[in-house]
């Protein structure tokens, strides 16, 4: 979903459920489900142009007209393309976007617009970005409050965040103390636990 084009979701039919979950000690246990969010589909599509299209540097590209094709092999799927010219280049591409108008940088998922980007995919330099698109990246509002509020969500004695920020420091013996002052897990030797 998270690359569908906007052309996909034109009567707002879709909507997208997160959750977010957590083993119910952190590092082991059933899960527990912490939070749930529903958006809409075209919201998110909406979101994500929004954040990463940036003609030249940045395009954002429908994909080609699949409709004749059978309905497995229809493609709905953006792609994300990175500039990867010289520095002429881009300001040579740079004064090519300018000259489609006033609303150049404004994404439109036409035919028309979709045209003129891919002028560009054939004259310049671009890579495709396989990271484009990913939920946590696209500044979507209501994305945004759902993991602000699952952040803020306290299991055994921390924050969500806390635990994130803890677990992902490497610092073993922060990790190794908060272990033991909150979840009562130590270390110990395993010739001590057999006797």
């Amino acid at each position: 979903m998270s690359k569908d084009s906007q052309n996909h979701f034109q009567f707002d039919q879709t909507h997208v459920v997160m959750l977010a979950w957590l083993p119910e000690k952190i590092i082991y246990g059933k899960p527990r489900i912490l939070d749930v969010c529903v958006v809409s589909g075209l919201s998110v599509a909406l979101a994500r142009d929004t954040h990463y299209h940036n003609p030249p540097d940045y395009l954002v590209l429908e994909p080609e007209d699949t409709t004749q094709r059978t309905s497995n092999l229809q493609q709905t799927n953006t792609s994300g393309y990175k500039f990867q010219g010289s520095t002429s280049e881009l300001l040579d591409a740079q004064r090519m976007v300018e000259a489609w108008g006033s609303e150049a940088k404004i994404y439109k998922p036409t035919r028309e617009y979709q045209k003129l980007l891919r002028e560009l995919l054939i004259r310049y330099k671009y890579r495709l970005d396989t990271n484009f698109a990913k939920m946590d990246r696209i500044v979507h509002p209501g994305i945004e409050e759902f993991k602000k509020r699952v952040y803020n969500i306290e299991v055994s004695g921390m924050t969500v965040g806390q635990w994130n920020r803890l677990l992902s420091s490497r610092r073993e013996d922060s990790i190794a103390k908060s272990l033991q002052e909150y979840l009562e897990i130590k270390e110990e030797s395993i010739d001590e636990l057999l006797d």
